[in-house]
């Protein structure tokens, strides 16, 4: 069967639910021009009118992309269960995200996160920043995720549909960026529910059929275990004995191993707390601080425990069907060729298709904001009426495909285009909360914490012994220490943003930390306090987040006893945050 549908044998069956999934992903986006062309604000974050589940579906959609379950797979093929800390930690980071961060963003009220720099500094340094950052989130950043995001489709191009890969990344971006170009993000975002939708019953029934074939989350786990241990393959070599593969947490006797667990959950998290890129789109976009803050939290929960087994069942079970792959981010799409009868297998390729489609439009209209906001707005036209600034929009879409396209012909490694780029911007993560925390920080110092981790970054990889994969905790550690310290010293030893432009910022976003003198200056700004129930919330957010991860993936991999007990903790846990989340004052939309 891989040998026919590898060579274009997609039935007709097959090909009628990948061109009606496609159709109606054009059509729907299409039909929400009207309200992505009214203005600037309209095009790219949709009339500050979105609801919190449209938000978070929307977040969720865009990190479920067609890339995503083949880095999955890979990562339990080659590191276990507990390989997967890499990115679980970051629920941490996201439940910090919805009660300290997502306030101050949506007060904010902008369109692009570099645009908070210049309405947190001062003067030339301020606006610079913005620009490098406006174009190092759309160029670099965003075109390296784009990259990975086609890499991805092209690997399951090539193993599925039997056609030229280019000639099909081509007819996607093209098919996104139509309904992207013409109705902006709310064309994106309600496209999203639908293809994430798609993309979550195309996951679960390989899953379900995947598990039943093997005999039941039983019979997954004993033929798992059994293939890691007696199979001479990639698999068995890559892990660092056969009983991690399911385990959840390191061995007590690989120190490598903890060393890198304790760096995921105690430093790597940070990176992702004060929330940044398409998510801050979402926020800006959002209704008022209430529908940011549930918007994340419905993002948390779906990005870390719906949408995550299904994959791990799959990527767990190839282990056992599959022992021998020469590339291991092959596993997902050759499982769907194996096991998907003519019909499902088209439900399956047009749910990846959704998936890649949802991201893809996010990242076109997310990359062209900096663009147009943050460069062409803010230095060559700033006087420009809003029809225009929507057909430059359009015209930067336009580029940030063509820039996908190139960065994917040069990429070979989705796993390791993630880390790449978690490692440049280390050095400026502790920078960018003090940002918001520390009315000291300032432009020329953020400045020099970002140029020291593009430096640093790229410059200890050219290190032989802290080259690769295994070596990424090492690399992210000295990137974040060696810009935290200058960044820090470099705003120490210059001068402070005036008093005046500080009272403005302090007025409009009402931050927390340690704004004494700021504080004291606007003693009528009530600032809402993060005391004990925040703390309280952000802690039940991530034990239910984990529970619930726990739980469900516990009762799939056969031990259902456990299993129900930390579904059992999950649903308490969300029954406490529930109440600390009646109880929080939220300010309203427009206040501040």
């Amino acid at each position: 069967m891989i040998a026919a549908v590898a060579a274009g044998a997609l039935d007709t069956l097959d090909l009628a639910v990948v061109a009606l999934t496609l159709a109606a992903s054009l059509g729907v986006g299409l039909a929400m021009s009207g309200r992505g062309a009214a203005s600037l604000t309209d095009y790219f974050v949709a009339g500050r009118s979105l609801p919190w589940w449209l938000a978070g579906t929307s977040m969720v959609a865009t990190s479920f992309a067609a890339d995503t379950p083949l880095a999955i797979a890979r990562i339990v093929r080659t590191r276990g269960l507990s390989g997967n800390w890499y990115w679980w930690s970051g629920a941490i980071a996201f439940a910090a995200c919805m009660f300290f961060f997502a306030p101050l963003w949506r007060r904010a009220r902008l369109l692009t996160d570099a645009e908070v720099l210049e309405l947190r500094y001062h003067g030339d340094a301020a606006a610079g920043l913005r620009g490098f950052q406006g174009a190092y989130r759309a160029l670099l950043a965003n075109g390296v995720t784009m990259g990975w995001v086609l890499l991805g489709m092209r690997k399951i191009a090539d193993t599925v549909f039997g056609w030229p890969p280019e000639w099909t990344l081509a007819g996607l971006v093209l098919l996104a960026l139509a309904y992207t170009w013409t109705a902006g993000l709310w064309g994106v975002v309600v496209t999203d529910l639908l293809q994430f939708t798609l993309a979550m019953v195309g996951s679960v029934t390989l899953a379900a059929i995947v598990l039943h074939d093997l005999g039941g989350p039983a019979g997954l786990s004993e033929q798992a275990l059994l293939a890691a241990q007696t199979a001479d393959s990639a698999t068995a070599q890559g892990l660092a004995s056969p009983d991690r593969l399911l385990a959840w947490l390191p061995s007590a006797t690989d120190d490598v191993a903890l060393a890198t667990f304790g760096f995921y959950v105690l430093v790597q998290w940070w990176g992702g707390a004060e929330g940044g890129g398409f998510l801050v789109q979402r926020l800006f976009a959002t209704r008022d601080e209430r529908h940011a803050a549930l918007a994340l939290l419905w993002f948390t929960v779906a990005h870390f425990v719906l949408r995550t087994w299904p994959w791990l069942v799959v990527g767990i079970a190839s282990v056992a069907v599959l022992p021998s792959l020469a590339d291991p981010e092959l596993a997902y799409p050759t499982m769907m060729v194996r096991y998907l009868p003519h019909g499902l297998l088209g439900l399956m390729v047009a749910s990846l298709l959704a998936a890649f489609l949802s991201t893809v439009s996010t990242h076109l209209n997310w990359g062209a904001s900096y663009l147009v906001s943050d460069l062409w707005r803010r230095f060559a036209r700033p006087q420009a009426s809003d029809a225009e600034l929507v057909r430059a929009g359009r015209v930067a879409v336009v580029g940030m495909a063509a820039l996908a396209g190139v960065v994917a012909w040069h990429m070979d490694s989705i796993l390791g285009a993630w880390l790449y780029l978690s490692e440049l911007g280390a050095g400026a993560v502790l920078v960018g909360l003090l940002r918001w925390l520390w009315w000291r920080m300032n432009a020329r110092g953020e400045a020099a914490a970002l140029a020291t981790s593009l430096l640093v970054a790229n410059g200890v990889r050219l290190v032989p012994a802290l080259a690769g994969e295994a070596a990424y905790p090492a690399r992210f550690f000295a990137v974040l220490a060696l810009g935290t310290v200058v960044g820090v010293g470099v705003a120490l030893a210059t001068p402070a943003t005036p008093s005046e432009h500080l009272d403005r910022f302090f007025r409009r976003v009402q931050p927390w930390g340690w704004w004494g003198p700021v504080a004291a200056r606007n003693p009528d700004v009530q600032v809402p306090r993060f005391g004990r129930p925040a703390l309280v919330g952000w802690a039940l957010t991530v034990a239910a987040v984990y529970a619930a991860l726990v739980g469900v993936g516990e009762v799939l991999l056969g031990r259902t006893y456990v299993g129900l007990a930390a579904c059992a903790l999950a649903v308490a846990c969300g029954a406490g945050l529930w109440r600390v989340l009646r109880s929080h004052r939220f300010v309203a939309a427009g206040a501040g």
